[in-house]
């Protein structure tokens, strides 16, 4: 886990004392998980040495590390990068509308980070792969899965470059475009989270539902954490007063009176919200509401507690 030198913006201790007794289990059956938390379901294949872990009753004898139990006089087995149980992703946002946070804590990118976060600590802890996928427009950002505890500082550090970063101007989101790409990209299945806003055009919605569906056909295990800022995002609250809004993707600019779109804006929210649950449940994907107002341990804790209980 993270040593002294490691900035810890994204990974609150409170978080991770809250987080040590939990598991992220793969609800569906993805490659390389099987019953048995860390038993490995390779044999001899000549892949990365990637760490020692103690030896436990059943493990195959010329796995265990001689060198270390004459050092030592304990037994440990050599771990390779692909004896994991799981490999994960992180998919995140990172488009200009993700920078949005109004009167919230958090903005979107940051709320996305800091759950992010807490996921590659979680992961890493389980001594599974966590990797990190990062797109507005396209891919810019890519680190691999791996389980080395080493490996959490660097995604950390990528985290906070991104959040770091200037605005990247008008670049708009294009998940569905991205995530297709994602799709063709892993070649092991794996559990793959994504986290955005869902600001796409209209008609990119059946696009990006698609690429959820590819996800699925291609093996992978898909969560879909949905991230607004609710007060003003889904129910539209502003002030009663002429206000101008700016597009933060394209730039376009209109002024309007609220309290004259606000509730038919808020019933457009809703039917949108529940068209694509009921579309990703088809497709057993697993699709979350989160609101940036709302601490996000709070409900990736509520989550993680409904998937130990499916399983």
């Amino acid at each position: 886990m993270p040593g002294p030198d490691t900035a810890l913006r994204y990974l609150d201790p409170v978080i991770i004392s809250q987080l040590k007794n939990m598991e992220m289990r793969a609800r569906l059956i993805v490659e390389g998980f099987i019953t048995g938390l860390h038993k490995s379901p390779y044999h001899g294949f000549s892949v990365e040495f990637a760490e020692h872990r103690p030896y436990n009753p059943g493990d195959e004898l010329r796995h265990v590390d001689w060198k270390v139990y004459a050092k030592t006089d304990r037994h440990y087995v050599k771990q390779y990068e692909e004896e994991t149980n799981l490999r994960h992703y992180v998919v995140l946002d990172t488009s200009p509308s993700m920078r949005y946070r109004h009167t919230a804590p958090l903005s979107k990118l940051e709320y996305g980070s800091y759950l992010a976060a807490a996921l590659h600590f979680l992961m890493i802890k389980q001594r599974d792969a966590s990797g990190l996928i990062a797109f507005d427009e396209k891919i810019h950002t890519l680190r691999p899965p791996k389980s080395t505890p080493g490996y959490l500082r660097r995604l950390l550090a990528a985290l906070e470059r991104l959040s770091d970063a200037p605005p990247a101007g008008t670049r708009r989101t294009s998940a569905a475009s991205v995530l297709n790409e994602v799709a063709e990209r892993i070649s092991r299945r794996s559990l793959v989270v994504v986290i955005t806003d869902l600001f796409e055009n209209i008609a990119a919605h059946e696009d990006l539902l698609k690429a959820l569906r590819h996800l699925r056909y291609r093996g992978h295990e898909v969560l879909v954490f949905h991230v607004l800022e609710s007060e003003t995002e889904r129910l539209f609250r502003f002030p009663d007063v002429p206000m101008l809004f700016r597009d933060m993707e394209t730039g376009e600019e209109i002024t309007l009176q609220p309290a004259q779109l606000r509730e038919n804006y808020a019933e457009a929210v809703r039917v949108f919200s529940e068209r694509f649950r009921r579309r990703c449940r088809e497709f057993n994907v697993d699709f979350l509401e989160l609101d940036t107002a709302e601490p996000y341990n709070t409900a990736l804790l509520a989550y993680l507690n409904k998937r130990r209980n499916l399983i």
